[in-house]
């Protein structure tokens, strides 16, 4: 059954849905759900919803830099391996989308990275905030660009110029 949790954060609020393989997707402030929760869907108590919540709020208080959450990743084999690059960017560093694309072995798939990026189920879990464009610039977020900043800035004092 899936179920689902909304954590009131110093961002807004964020909704967390998990099913008894792990987490599915989180939701940030002002975005909306890629899952369609099914009729037996049920809002409460579950240790997963309970250990994400706790997470992203040691996170976002600065307290955590890394997630040891279950996931239960839904996507392309593509996105897939865009995310597995993501979760490998450093907590305060970022990464090119175009750099992505090169250890794909591919450069010309900077924009399908970014497509995978936008697809990702799991901000701040798959940490796409800390993919930038090329030159530097804050380009692309689901959650839009002055939530990237701030989850940037959280981590490094990272500004955009």
């Amino acid at each position: 059954m899936l179920q689902a949790s909304t954590i009131q954060t110093q961002l807004g609020p964020l909704e967390i849905l998990a099913d008894h393989r792990g987490l599915i997707e989180i939701v940030l402030p002002g975005c909306s759900r890629k899952t369609t929760p099914p009729a037996a869907s049920a809002e409460g108590e579950s240790p997963v919803l309970n250990r994400a919540a706790r997470q992203i709020q040691e996170f976002l208080a600065g307290q955590r830099t890394e997630f040891s959450l279950p996931l239960h990743l839904q996507g392309t084999t593509f996105q897939r391996r865009v995310w597995a690059i993501i979760r490998t960017i450093p907590y305060g560093q970022t990464m090119s989308y175009g750099a992505i694309a090169a250890l794909l072995g591919n450069r010309n798939k900077a924009r399908a990275a970014g497509g995978a990026a936008h697809a990702n189920p799991f901000p701040l879990v798959i940490p796409c905030h800390r993919v930038i464009g090329s030159s530097g610039d804050l380009t692309g977020f689901r959650g839009g660009l002055n939530l990237k900043g701030r989850l940037l800035a959280l981590e490094n004092g990272y500004s955009s110029q």
